[in-house]
């Protein structure tokens, strides 16, 4: 495998540097808000020629966007964070399914669309953190924060965020949808305030003594590592953190991906943009960057990702837990998860 997956990245560089004469544009909605992302686009512009014209805003609007644009949609790609906005795409019919040995060989299959219309670039592994000084026994699972021994301590989004809802699929994959929905009662039941805010919030909630837990993606904290967090950074080590079910199926990871629109005026430029993504030069930089890890198996890690250390990450099929978003939802909803 190895050895397949280094002859294709040669053979993708190979493929960039021949191109750079190549004329010639590429469509890309993305609603990746990172500034860090520019330089992702600058070298491939200077790669291989092709101008990458670009509209940035929300998942849902881009995605309703391109639905009333219809056959006339100038979207060559959707790049997006968060397999359930990935799903969403697809079930919407903004997607198309594309054939590319270099994706395949490169993105991990479990990362991958079961149809090929998406594919995983960069992960974020869903992290428990708590006050060191006040939580000698931190939940070692996902499922143990609805222990009612947490009775009054956890902070964590709303049900509406992308992030739970992916997550509480992954339980019902993993557990069924009886163990997910006493799961999000105890949650519920657990909870130190009702959800607000951002991931980042949920840390700073530590750090004010709202909660002593609290669940968050890893990159918020590894970019307190990196550079000032206002509210964060000056008391991180006051922070400990838990990579969950380590023992069991591994660290549910969310997914930031992307794939060719359905009807995509230049659909061949839009597969070498997806295909550079994959490339190491690429996945490095969605590391050092934004404090991602990876999609492609052995590209480095930044600093501030690799100072969490080592970790089982959950390799479920991705495209799996799509399916079980919509019952995750009415889970929420059930149980009063605010």
């Amino acid at each position: 495998m190895l050895k397949a997956t280094t002859i294709l990245a040669g053979a993708l560089a190979a493929t960039i540097a021949t191109s750079a004469a190549a004329e010639g544009e590429v469509n890309l909605y993305s609603s990746r808000h990172y500034d860090t992302d520019e330089r992702l686009y600058s070298d491939f512009e200077e790669a291989t020629g092709i101008r990458i014209n670009r509209i940035e805003g929300k998942a849902d609007e881009l995605i309703a966007r391109m639905q009333a644009e219809g056959e006339n949609s100038p979207a060559d790609i959707l790049l997006t964070v968060d397999t359930s906005r990935l799903a969403r795409a697809k079930d919407a019919g903004v997607l198309q399914s594309i054939d590319s040995d270099v994706l395949e060989a490169r993105v991990p299959g479990y990362l991958q669309d079961a149809d090929n219309q998406w594919f995983g670039f960069s992960q974020r592994a869903r992290i428990i953190f708590y006050d060191k000084a006040d939580v000698a026994n931190p939940p070692q699972t996902y499922l143990d924060l609805a222990d009612p021994a947490y009775k009054g301590l956890v902070c964590i989004r709303s049900s509406t965020n992308t992030y739970n809802q992916t997550l509480l699929a992954s339980i019902i994959t993993h557990q069924g949808s009886d163990v997910a929905k006493s799961w999000a009662e105890g949650v519920v039941a657990n909870m130190a305030r009702d959800p607000q805010g951002g991931d980042t919030d949920q840390l700073r909630g530590i750090v004010s003594g709202e909660c002593e837990i609290s669940v968050a993606n890893s990159y918020y904290f590894a970019r307190s590592i990196r550079k000032d967090v206002k509210g964060l950074s000056d008391s991180r080590d006051m922070i400990g953190w838990i990579f969950p079910a380590q023992n069991e199926q591994g660290a549910h990871m969310n997914l930031s991906g992307g794939g060719v629109a359905a009807h995509a005026p230049n659909r061949d430029n839009a597969i070498k943009f997806l295909e550079y993504l994959a490339s190491d030069q690429a996945q490095q930089y969605f590391s050092a960057g934004n404090d991602e890890y990876p999609a492609v198996p052995g590209v480095g890690l930044a600093p501030s990702i690799a100072a969490l250390g080592h970790f089982k990450p959950d390799d479920i099929n991705l495209s799996d837990v799509a399916k079980n978003i919509p019952e995750a939802q009415k889970i929420f909803d059930a149980v009063g998860w605010k």
